[in-house]
């Protein structure tokens, strides 16, 4: 049965451009809703280095509806696993510099032990399943970003292959 406290799927996931505020995004995500307990929040921010190499900006490609659709069952599958209330995703796209923001992950729940483990669930379920394309610019050239072994395996302790996922 659906939660009724719960946000409409599309105050869920939202794939922008612009920049976010992360008050903003918590305050929303927890109002009207005082069983919340604890809110816990990733920001993930744009390095000025990578392999090495300095990174002068980042700039972000995905598919329009199946970027979201794909999230959306990431959403989905948080809130079957873990005791939480709701969760929010923002994912920015475009051309990014270092320092920017690049994505926020928060999730409200009674306790924090089921914030925590549901938003590292979601954070690495989309670092290596979310379809978006990232691309460096850097003194050699630009050039696309691999996925990171690393990545596979912390998806991997939830149970998930990514190769399947």
């Amino acid at each position: 049965m659906a939660d009724p406290l719960a946000p409409p799927s599309s105050a869920r996931v939202a794939i922008q451009a612009q920049d976010f505020d992360v008050s903003t995004e918590l305050a929303t995500l927890r109002a009207q809703d005082a069983r919340v307990g604890a809110v816990c929040c990733f920001v993930g921010t744009v390095r000025d280095r990578s392999d090495g190499d300095a990174v002068a900006s980042m700039e972000l490609e995905h598919y329009p509806g199946m970027t979201e659709k794909s999230i959306e069952a990431m959403v989905d599958e948080a809130l079957r696993r873990f005791d939480i209330f709701a969760a929010r995703v923002v994912h920015r796209v475009g051309l990014l510099a270092p320092q920017d923001q690049i994505v926020l992950v928060a999730v409200t729940s009674a306790h924090r032990g089921q914030s925590f483990q549901a938003c590292e669930f979601l954070m690495d379920w989309l670092k290596t399943q979310a379809p978006f394309w990232k691309k460096e610019a850097t003194p050699q050239g630009a050039r696309w970003v691999d996925a990171r072994v690393s990545d596979d395996t912390a998806l991997a302790r939830w149970g998930i292959d990514s190769r399947n996922a």
